[in-house]
């Protein structure tokens, strides 16, 4: 059996790096078993879920290389398969309609508090006539839930796992407006798209006795569980704001490399180790050299997700570490192989040898004269469009005093919404033009070391197609 995996993130925000990690994973067990990695947008929720959002996502997952197959699912796309869903379930006396008020809702709640009951949907109208439905009044469909016997999760991170089917409610299926709730669109996403394994945070470990129930009502059986740890902060408590920049993006604008980002995200949850990758294209499959003691590995057979290589605790942020990996390891390393250096590890010369000229080579573009040398990259980077964009920065980026990161990296996000575009999308050509490169230390690091006159001069010049390397590409 063919695998098929997808990662589903809700266009709400940015990508989370928890997210990342359930991406990478998601990828990486697709590639070790020549399966396919599916990319579904879960933007139902049409309030908070934004274009910018959207692309901040794909803008993400193709930074770290992970490219999807096929064309991205949009869930908000498919409400017309979801309702057909429920309907059928309904037909089938699977599902029904419930005519609660909010009123009578709370009320229910109430009293479970009193009672020191959980709190759930007491089943009111599971069993009763629709002909007393109340005039007037929309309903909702809810799922019939069994009520006795337990529900088994052999999950292949977490072991067994074991539901008493009396703690499950009957689940809202559609809305009273008719919109699908996540609970259904998910599985019957899940269904259409032929998803096989389903690999993601542990925090979703309690909707999967309610998915694997509903899967079975439809007429499927659910694919294989893999809930993986969450990542948590330095502090041991799941990662939130508090702990940093928790999105990709503010990782790349930093300057953090993304081979450094996904050899950390695989040894947040496990102990693994990945060697040197190449990055497919974002919006196809291609191939990978990427290589790592798999995190989710072995046999092509439909249980082949061993828990023995994921440790089911949660993974840690160690700023500390993360901050020097990518800023030299991870620097020196690939640059020591630019170099000709054999080793997979930065080299451990003396300070005369390959692992001083490895740094140094990375920085050489702090000294170098204008314009400055463009990698084919960065060079192809800077088409007519990103030149447009740099042209409409520069003035902000003039007129900034002090001339301090804090007040630069304002100037830059003001201008970027100014523009209506994504950060990141000013961010690379920036980086480009400064350095002559994709990958770089922190973007307003490198202006200030550079200081006004050269960081100026070395955007006019990308913006104005004077850099040689940009007359040669027009």
């Amino acid at each position: 059996m063919s695998v098929i995996v997808r990662f589903a993130p809700s266009p709400t925000g940015y990508l989370h790096i928890g997210g990342a990690r359930t991406a990478l994973f998601n990828w990486l067990y697709a590639r070790h078993h020549g399966g396919q990695f599916r990319l579904r947008i879960e933007d139902t929720d049409r309030q908070r879920s934004t274009a910018a959002a959207i692309e901040a996502i794909l803008d993400g997952l193709d930074w770290l290389g992970l490219g999807w197959d096929g064309e991205v699912v949009y869930q908000a796309q498919r409400i017309a398969a979801h309702q057909a869903a429920a309907a059928r379930l309904v037909e089938a006396g699977l599902a029904y309609p419930c005519y609660c008020s909010p009123e009578q809702l709370e009320a229910m709640r109430e009293r479970a508090k009193a009672e020191k009951r959980p709190i759930r949907y007491d089943g009111t109208w599971r069993d009763r006539d629709p002909g007393e439905a109340p005039a007037g009044v929309a309903p909702v469909i809810r799922f019939k839930a069994p009520l006795a016997g337990e529900t088994v999760i052999e999950d292949r991170v977490q072991g067994t796992v074991t539901f008493q089917n009396a703690q499950l409610d009957d689940m809202v299926l559609l809305r009273a407006d008719g919109t699908p709730t996540y609970m259904l669109s998910v599985v019957v996403d899940d269904i259409d798209m032929g998803i096989t394994h389903i690999i993601r945070g542990d925090d979703h470990l309690n909707n999967a006795a309610r998915q694997a129930n509903l899967f079975r009502a439809i007429g499927h059986e659910p694919p294989v569980f893999a809930h993986i740890p969450l990542i948590h902060g330095p502090d041991g408590a799941k990662l939130s704001k508090r702990h940093g920049a928790l999105g990709v993006d503010a990782y790349r604008e930093l300057g953090y490399l993304p081979e450094a980002m996904r050899n950390y995200l695989l040894g947040s949850a496990g102990r693994m180790a990945t060697t040197r990758s190449s990055r497919p294209s974002r919006r196809s499959s291609g191939s990978s050299s990427m290589r790592s003691a798999a995190p989710l590995p072995a046999s092509t057979s439909r249980n082949s997700i061993r828990s023995t290589r994921i440790i089911c605790a949660p993974g840690r942020t160690p700023s500390s570490r993360l901050c020097w990996r990518p800023g030299w390891k991870h620097w020196a390393t690939l640059s020591a192989r630019r170099s000709g250096c054999s080793s997979s590890a930065p080299c451990r010369a003396s300070s005369s040898g390959p692992a001083r000229w490895s740094i140094a080579e990375s920085a050489a573009f702090y000294v170098q004269a204008r314009p400055v040398p463009l990698d084919a990259k960065a060079a192809k980077l800077l088409d007519a469009d990103a030149r447009q964009k740099l042209a409409a920065v520069l003035p902000a980026l003039a007129a900034v005093e002090p001339f301090s990161e804090e007040a630069l990296e304002a100037a830059a996000r003001a201008s970027a919404e100014a523009q209506g575009v994504g950060f990141g999308k000013l961010a690379q050509p920036l980086r480009a033009a400064l350095s002559g490169r994709t990958v770089s230390p922190g973007l307003f690091e490198v202006m200030v070391g550079l200081g006004r006159a050269e960081t100026l001069g070395r955007i006019e010049d990308a913006a104005s197609g004077r850099n040689p390397a940009l007359q040669r590409n027009d």
